[in-house]
């Protein structure tokens, strides 16, 4: 069990006026070692739900692709789209099995969810060994997420527009790539709000990280 590499990421997830932010950095590592330099780890599920990732990641992996699956299915069989909370706990469900089953590799795996649906928008912490909580402000995840969380619990501010939102964001991000070594490498920022998951442009994410 000692000589499992560790990784490591920072991810964000802000709840604003008009719209739920999702950040993530780029960098993959297993040990040391960069592995690679452009990782996507905000992932839209479906066209009004998204979620970052953080942990191992052939599992984050096969979790994301079962979720999607599932979420198609049960469109199908219901004749209506989840909502975010059902994709919330379904979610959290699979995440709960992931890490109980027998491995010789840990079968970690954190995920921040944020989503549209009839009752407005929401976003949900689903930890690594499977609980899940709802959150109204910010949420972080991720080896930078202690540094993260020194600008998200200094400068949130409640009712912050879609583009203060993604500053915010960024923000932290900034600061969490500054100091944690396992992330790097720049960011991706998904927004979800009426117009459903959208990625941030990245000439403006290239200059707020300059």
């Amino acid at each position: 069990m000692k000589d499992v590499l560790k990784t490591g990421t920072t991810t964000v997830g802000v709840v604003c006026k008009d719209a739920i932010v999702l950040a993530a950095d780029k960098r993959a590592t297993a040990g040391n070692f960069i592995v690679d330099k452009k990782v996507e780890k905000v992932v839209p599920i479906n066209d009004k739900m998204a979620l970052t990732m953080a942990g191992t990641v052939s599992d984050v992996q096969l979790l994301i692709k079962l979720i999607k699956a599932e979420l198609k299915l049960k469109t199908l069989r219901t004749n209506r789209e989840s909502t975010v909370k059902e994709a919330a706990h379904l979610m959290s469900g699979m995440v709960y099995s992931n890490i109980r089953k027998m491995s010789m590799i840990p079968g970690i795996s954190h995920f921040l969810l944020g989503g549209l649906d009839t009752s407005g928008l929401h976003l949900f912490d689903l930890y690594p060994d499977g609980s899940i909580t709802e959150i109204d402000d910010f949420v972080s995840s991720g080896s930078g997420s202690v540094i993260a969380y020194g600008v998200l619990e200094n400068d949130y501010k409640k009712d912050m527009s879609k583009e203060e939102g993604v500053n915010f964001a960024i923000r932290a991000l900034s600061a969490a790539l500054q100091r944690d070594a396992a992330s790097g490498e720049g960011v991706d920022v998904y927004v979800i709000s009426k117009k459903g998951v959208e990625k941030a442009a990245q000439k403006m994410l290239d200059t707020k990280l300059k």
